[in-house]
């Protein structure tokens, strides 16, 4: 609805006149900013750090929007949720993927903006936050010595938690999963976790470590899930092996998280449907290069606003509570 129309239309409440009759809205205008975090790489796989707002457009449910925001390579705080996989099936490497992981929280904190922090989750047939977010490597490290194998596999769980505790930080937020595949004892599904993850406006990096490299003796169907959640918040997956293929993935999320772009807009003239997903698109105006950003947000509905689901998270000692708004 176009402003000065809306406001006749409350003039004229206010003064006792008669409306007219109308259509329902189609539009609405000057809601809350929308931030959108996007990566651009060349066609060899290269980021490409130097572009200029020109070079971007954001589509809102198709409309296109201006970019109020914008920041290149930018130094908004980091808070970064490392998930690992601690289920049965990952005891024999678990070992070397903690010593990766530690050196990947080593090279996130001593570099970079002073207020990045990193909060610590392991998963096997429960979900237990292990540390709160904190600048405090040492503390991290030693969090991260105490994990040991069991039984289960509760990633969507454990996703689904961890967006739980993002959701109210500022900043860019990530979640970072180490896992040899799918999950098998969540109460959660994909849906939901994916749910979570984008009402936390969190972007999602799967590493799925390859004990395994035949197909046969693969969750396929896990690494599937994986990618789709990657894909819907803007993030990739990655497959290596441990020792230095794991190294370098962390490197290589790392070097990511320093090379993203900040896209912010105010949405306006947005048509809005029954549903609470608005549907996002980012372009650039390069045809040699591929950008990758969250693919939808949870806003306005056809008369209305979006309003929130269940809200899970972890007290701290561990323990999974329900909140239900």
């Amino acid at each position: 609805m176009c402003r000065w129309r809306a406001r006749l239309w409350l003039a004229s409440v206010l003064c006792g006149g008669a409306v007219l009759a109308q259509q329902a809205p189609v539009f609405r205008a000057d809601v809350s900013l929308v931030r959108v975090i996007a990566t651009a790489k060349n066609q060899a796989g290269d980021l490409v750090g130097a572009l200029q707002k020109s070079d971007f457009q954001v589509f809102d449910n198709g409309a296109w929007q201006e970019i109020a925001v914008f920041e290149r390579q930018t130094e908004m705080p980091l808070s970064v949720a490392l998930l690992v996989d601690t289920s049965g099936s990952t005891a024999k490497e678990l070992k070397y993927e903690i010593d990766s992981a530690a050196r990947f929280l080593h090279a996130l904190l001593s570099e970079g903006n002073p207020e990045d922090t990193a909060a610590l989750y392991n998963f096997n047939f429960e979900v237990t936050r292990k540390k709160f977010y904190t600048h405090n490597y040492a503390s991290l490290e030693s969090s991260l010595k105490t994990l040991h194998g069991d039984a289960g596999t509760a990633m969507y769980d454990a996703i689904y938690l961890a967006a739980g505790d993002l959701e109210s930080r500022a900043g860019r937020k990530v979640i970072v999963i180490v896992t040899d595949g799918g999950d098998t004892t969540s109460t959660e599904d994909l849906k939901g976790a994916l749910e979570a993850a984008q009402l936390a406006d969190a972007v999602i990096y799967p590493v799925v470590v390859m004990p395994i490299t035949n197909d046969a003796g693969r969750n396929i169907g896990g690494e599937h899930a994986l990618q789709f959640m990657a894909e819907g918040t803007g993030g990739r997956t990655f497959f290596p092996a441990v020792g230095a293929q794991l190294d370098k993935v962390f490197s290589d999320i790392i070097t990511e998280l320093r090379t993203q772009y900040l896209l912010a807009f105010y949405p306006h003239d947005v048509p809005l449907t029954k549903e609470r997903f608005h549907k996002l698109e980012v372009r650039v105006n390069r045809p040699d290069l591929r950008v990758s950003a969250r693919n939808g947000y949870y806003g306005e509905v056809e008369g209305g606003t979006g309003t929130p689901g269940a809200r899970t998270s972890i007290d701290p000692e561990g323990q999974k509570k329900r909140q239900k708004k």
